[in-house]
């Protein structure tokens, strides 16, 4: 494991391939750690890329600097994160790759620092779906429910004091049965073991929804991200179609966000976790996108 200070953070991350010709930057999503792009990886190594995977704020082994930064999970601290993290380690325009929460920090990103990356790939998201007054069907509605009991006393207790079971309770419901063995989510939810993670996870769905206020320091990113600003980068959207988390839809029909080359697969049989669930196929597309 690796670390880079950055101006809150000490991140941890793993490195592959460190002389690959190109560098790839892999970020995780919630509830989940680095771990799970390690099927991935291979393949982009023997493709010759070096690559990189950080663990996201909240997430161990990546802690806050000092006691007195506010613990927030609002969308824009996550890009801002990865601005800093690419900059910090002077990346020259990676790929920036990211699954949900991950891949909502990677395009926030692009939108802080345009120029930042060479190309985009998001997996599980759509882009432009942060505003908290955009549109949502009963169906997804009914998919968020998680979002809501969180915004509740007894949704905020939920994640302090049971977290893990909550977790494990989003494995089991956002792909097919089956899909994961029980030791590879306990090995994960280690990543969880964290003082931060209740309140960066708790802040993070509480604010998308105006349910809690964003930290000050992060007003002006907030501003260059509402609305979600059009994008340049060459992207990708990878979309699982069994996804019980966000329906195929709330990716669908997003083309006007960007002024470049524009991409989007559905993976048939595949649910929320694609990079887990078909990591062969998710490398291959990334692959065959960046050329």
């Amino acid at each position: 494991m690796k670390f880079l200070d950055t101006p809150l953070l000490r991140i941890g991350y793993r490195e592959w391939n460190p002389q690959g010709r190109r560098t790839m930057v892999l970020t995780h999503g919630w509830p989940d750690s680095l771990r799970c792009w390690q099927h991935v990886v291979p393949h982009l190594e023997a493709a010759g890329y070096r690559v990189l995977a950080p663990a996201l704020r909240g997430f161990l082994p990546t802690t806050f600097l000092s006691e007195d930064t506010p613990r927030t999970g609002q969308l824009s601290a996550l890009g801002r994160d990865m601005v800093d993290f690419v900059q910090g380690l002077q990346l020259d325009q990676p790929v920036l790759v990211g699954h949900d929460w991950g891949a909502r920090a990677v395009a926030n990103a692009c939108g802080l620092s345009p120029g930042l990356a060479s190309h985009l790939v998001m997996l599980s998201v759509g882009y432009g779906t942060n505003d908290p007054s955009q549109a949502l069907s009963i169906q997804q509605s009914h998919m968020y429910w998680y979002h809501w009991f969180m915004a509740t006393a007894r949704g905020q207790q939920t994640v302090r004091e049971d977290g893990h079971g909550l977790a494990q309770h989003m494995w089991d419901t956002w792909a097919p049965k089956g899909w994961y063995l029980p030791q590879e989510f306990e090995q994960t939810a280690m990543a969880f073991n964290n003082p931060d993670w209740a309140e960066v996870v708790l802040h993070s769905y509480q604010h998308r929804w105006g349910h809690a206020p964003g930290d000050p320091a992060y007003a002006q990113d907030e501003a260059k991200l509402t609305p979600a600003p059009v994008l340049s980068v060459p992207t990708l959207v990878l979309h699982g179609a069994l996804d019980g988390a966000s329906l195929p839809a709330t990716s669908a029909h997003k083309e006007k966000y960007f002024s470049g080359r524009y991409e989007r697969s559905v993976l048939p049989g595949v649910g929320h976790f694609p990079q887990r669930e078909a990591p062969r196929q998710v490398a291959e597309a990334i692959l065959a996108f960046i050329g």
